[in-house]
């Protein structure tokens, strides 16, 4: 492992903040920049580029914050692999590190990073030669076709590269992860886009792309299937929002008192969605990548995962882990038992994954009831009426964040299938995705930078 050491030693990396605190206008100012960036590389097609038969999988590029066909078109894939096959590892106990250490941590991190970079590279092949994003087909058999072929990895690679970095920025310059930056941003381009865009829909020219437009539409020309579809749609999206955010808001606070002065105190808030959304993140990653895999698969001739027919899943793993718009399909009468089966097959492998990857990270992101009390001991924190003593406050802590754990990516990986069953704008997890991301981004701040803020800001902000 020394080798593995030396090279995680000189990979190359974004150097954080001198300073102990950046300011609010500063970390606005990259993640502004981070932001911006990632919508520019949105938009540069790749060179060399004929076919594009990854663009089917636009459900995906959501939650992968991908853009196919561009120059991110690896998004946070590569990232969210690592981490996944890092945590499986751990937790499992074929690769040991104590995550409880400074030490321990670092290496998990430089492990995650290294396999990031070997995991964008083979992504990049991958989805190159094996026809997911291929040169023109007149090129075909000719030395130009391997040359583009080549171009178009390398542009992918560094791609990847610049979403791996980009990460880095936001979170040692911005707030909260570039990861969860990335993936809120696409999703809110997309619900804007389907929620009020006036253009022309590409699948039927004679309704908008928007559900509110297309809805007076369908209105006008007495259509009402399309009308229920398009409010459906919009009601789906509006409750996952209200319960998202009122899910989020609920918490467990823990009164603790500061042991050299009497009579002041805090409460430590534990999060009823503990964990927040990287579990979802995980296993929606996870399912996007079976998709990706068994899409190349029967292209390459080996459907192993299960085949397609067009867009849609027809036999195999891919169908039990895609899930049905039960709502529409009843709207439009084609509702049938083995339906109901498939979205529930659905709903307990995603709240099956939010639990298992919930557990490991509790672990690895330090969330743990024995950090946790390390952390409040550091902090001259002790639980009023008991002596200072980490083990009684590790054992406190312990009664509430493992029932949190649990009952916390229960309830995210069931609200998260709902939205997708549902048939909300954008995809279900997507939007939840997005809620949560957005809301934790919302509290980091107001915690964190209530005071050097603007006082129109704080005030929009909830300050006084």
């Amino acid at each position: 492992m020394s080798v593995i050491d030396s090279i995680i030693e000189n990979l190359p990396e974004v150097s954080g903040p001198t300073q102990k605190r950046l300011s609010f206008k500063e970390k606005l100012k990259w993640t502004g920049i981070v932001l911006i960036l990632f919508f520019i590389l949105g938009m540069i097609p790749l060179f060399g580029l004929g076919y594009n038969a990854l663009a089917q999988f636009e459900y995906f590029s959501t939650v992968l914050a991908a853009k196919f066909g561009s120059l991110i078109s690896l998004g946070i894939g590569p990232i969210v692999t690592a981490s996944i096959i890092l945590q499986l590892l751990n937790g499992s106990g074929i690769l040991k590190m104590d995550l409880t250490t400074h030490e321990g941590k670092k290496r998990f991190q430089g492990l995650q990073k290294l396999l990031s970079i070997v995991i964008i590279f083979v992504e990049a092949a991958i989805f190159v030669f094996m026809g997911g994003l291929a040169p023109a087909a007149e090129y075909a058999g000719t030395a130009v076709y391997l040359q583009l072929q080549l171009i178009l990895v390398f542009q992918l690679f560094l791609g990847g590269m610049l979403i791996l970095f980009m990460d880095e920025v936001v979170s040692k310059w911005g707030f909260g992860s570039g990861i969860s930056l990335f993936i809120a941003a696409g999703v809110s381009q997309t619900i804007f886009v389907r929620a009020l865009s006036p253009l022309p829909s590409p699948f039927n020219p004679g309704i908008a792309t928007g559900a509110i437009p297309a809805l007076f539409q369908s209105l006008a020309a007495g259509d009402p299937v399309t009308a229920g579809l398009m409010i459906a749609a919009v009601i789906a999206t509006i409750v996952v929002f209200a319960i998202a955010v009122y899910a989020q808001a609920m918490k467990i606070e823990i009164p603790l008192s500061f042991g050299r002065i009497r009579g002041y105190g805090i409460r430590w808030p534990l999060s009823f969605i503990y964990t927040g959304v990287i579990p979802v993140i995980l296993v929606s990653a996870l399912m996007a990548n079976i998709q990706l895999w068994a899409r190349l698969l029967q292209n390459w001739g080996r459907p192993i995962l299960g085949t397609f027919v067009g867009n849609s899943p027809q036999s195999g793993l891919v169908v039990w882990l895609s899930s049905p718009n039960i709502v529409s399909k009843i709207i439009k009468g084609s509702i049938v038992s083995a339906d109901f089966a498939q979205a529930l097959v659905y709903m307990l492998f995603m709240i099956a994954g939010c639990v298992i990857f919930s557990m490991f990270w509790v672990q690895t992101a330090g969330m743990d009831a024995r950090s946790q009390a390390r952390q409040i001991m550091a902090s001259g924190l002790q639980i009023p009426g008991f002596r200072k003593d980490q083990r009684i406050l590790e054992h406190l802590l312990n009664r509430y964040i493992h029932p949190l754990t649990i009952m916390g990516a229960i309830a995210i990986g069931f609200l998260a299938s709902l939205a997708d069953l549902t048939g909300a704008l954008s995809s279900g997890t997507g939007i939840l995705l997005a809620v949560m991301i957005i809301y934790r981004l919302y509290e980091e701040i107001s915690k964190q930078h209530m005071m050097d803020m603007n006082p129109m800001m704080r005030k929009f902000m909830g300050g006084s």
